[in-house]
């Protein structure tokens, strides 16, 4: 596949599990956002080991739908908006600041991918982002409208918060509901302004190379399930239920890991390749 092939719909439809309908509403975008969400795994295996994975639309079909394997943002929101626009949505791509932590929005560079997707029948955008490597992911999408609290799949709840800025356009956040501490927290910052695929190809180098990168300095998986969330951070397994009870679980040497990464994540290690950077 290069880009002039044509998206693989059926393929990628298949890997998610979606036989609902195929029209760009915003009924459609829900159950895509949230089909996806559940069946590809997050994951950083290449960047591990200082390697940027292939963001090549066809190298995304063979790792992501056809293989047993997951991404991160970029990959899997790439796929994600080809599937989009394959069905008739319209796609904006978005850079973010993650601030979960942060001080100030502006402390953090823009790292993470987002889309913002219109649908046939709905004049409304949504933000759509099915590659957030956090607890506090979206699992489906939510308009872009300020101060309205949004709750979805998995019992989670959102908001928008809209700030302006310094510049000529308003700052968005992202902001999930923490039920153990009873607050809002803030995940990621954007901007409206579209970007392009060439300006993720920067973006994945710094993720995937960069020794100031988080994703390769340590094994980082995610996998949402209908019960709620699947984390495996080196060799620390969180398992976080819908009902917000937490479950963690130190994994017996690397053996463990790829037992848990093959059943538990459905995840196929490469030959040949460490879990440790």
């Amino acid at each position: 596949m290069s880009e002039t092939t044509p998206f693989d719909l059926d393929a990628y439809l298949r890997r998610i599990g979606w036989d609902g309908p195929r029209s760009a509403d915003v009924a459609t975008l829900r159950g895509l956002h949230l089909a996806h969400s559940r069946s590809i795994p997050f994951e950083n295996l290449e960047a591990l080991h200082s390697r940027a994975p292939s963001l090549d639309p066809g190298d995304l079909m063979a790792k992501l739908v056809h293989g047993r394997r997951g991404g991160y943002c970029y990959e899997h929101n790439l796929l994600f908006s080809h599937a989009l626009e394959a069905l008739g949505f319209r796609v904006t791509m978005l850079a973010a600041r993650v601030v979960i932590g942060a001080d100030r929005a502006e402390s953090r560079p823009r790292s993470h991918m987002a889309l913002l997707v219109t649908a046939a029948d709905d004049p409304r955008p949504y933000l759509t982002d099915v590659g957030f490597g956090a607890i506090g992911a979206l699992l489906e999408p939510v308009p872009l409208i300020a101060g309205t609290e949004f709750h979805g799949a998995g019992h989670r709840r959102h908001r928008l918060v809209r700030a302006s800025r310094g510049g000529p356009l308003d700052l968005w956040t992202l902001e999930a509901y923490d039920r153990t501490d009873a607050v809002w927290v803030a995940q990621y910052a954007f901007t409206v302004e579209p970007f392009e695929p060439s300006d993720y190809e920067m973006f994945n180098w710094f993720v995937g190379t960069s020794p100031r990168s988080p994703f390769t300095r340590r094994l980082y998986v995610q996998r949402v399930t209908p019960d709620g969330h699947l984390l495996l951070e080196d060799g620390l397994l969180t398992e976080t239920r819908t009902d917000g009870t937490v479950r963690k679980r130190e994994l017996a040497g690397e053996g463990e890991v790829r037992h848990v990464l093959d059943v538990d994540f459905g995840i196929d290690v490469p030959e040949g390749m460490s879990l440790t950077p």
